[in-house]
């Protein structure tokens, strides 16, 4: 799937493709309301705190972006623009791999700035929304453990979308190996060349 790894924000509150502002907020409050009482019913682990960490901070974020029509418009526009980034350049690495270093350099740049705006920066600001803090109970406390979990996050999400990329034809190494014997013979009997 193209799309997989750019976080979609309507997805994650479970919003259908025409969604209205209205909708945002009360899919917003209900899942909120949900995970808050999920993680009151569990023993609290670094693993769990992690995960909990990063569900409250995507939806805060979901709510943040996709309740202001510019702030959604522009994250729908970045989003749109590297995915197309991305198709651009497989088809232009299958057709001519040597011009497609260019869209590579194109494409990695708008990949970083979209996932540390939107998996990072904006997750944080979100945070600090006052209707983010009355409905989700978040703070200092938890923006200073949320900052290492969203870093870590936005790091995985970087290499899985990299992993799936067309890179270069790897090619197997020339080395003379005989050569390389007689060296390290030389050298660990304590002669020379």
């Amino acid at each position: 799937m193209p799309d997989s790894g750019y976080v979609n924000y309507a997805g994650v509150l479970g919003l259908d493709p025409d969604f209205k502002p209205g909708d945002v907020r009360r899919n917003y409050r209900k899942k909120i309301k949900d995970l808050l009482v999920e993680i009151t019913g569990q023993a609290m682990t670094e693993e769990r705190r992690n995960r909990y960490l990063l569900q409250m901070a995507q939806m805060n974020a979901a709510f943040y972006i996709l309740r202001d029509n510019d702030l959604r418009e522009k994250y729908q526009a970045d989003r749109d623009a590297v995915i197309r980034l991305e198709e651009e350049w497989r088809l232009a690495a299958e057709a001519d791999p040597g011009a497609a270093d260019n869209l590579r350099r194109r494409f990695d740049q708008a990949l970083r700035h979209f996932l540390s705006t939107y998996l990072e920066e904006l997750m944080l600001q979100a945070g600090r929304d006052p209707e983010c803090v009355e409905n989700s109970g978040w703070d200092p406390a938890h923006e200073r453990h949320a900052s290492r979990v969203l870093r870590h996050y936005r790091q995985r999400i970087y290499h899985e979308i990299h992993e799936r990329l067309p890179y270069y034809d790897v090619t197997r190494p020339e080395a003379d190996w005989a050569e390389r014997a007689r060296f390290a013979d030389a050298v660990i009997t304590g002669g020379t060349r």
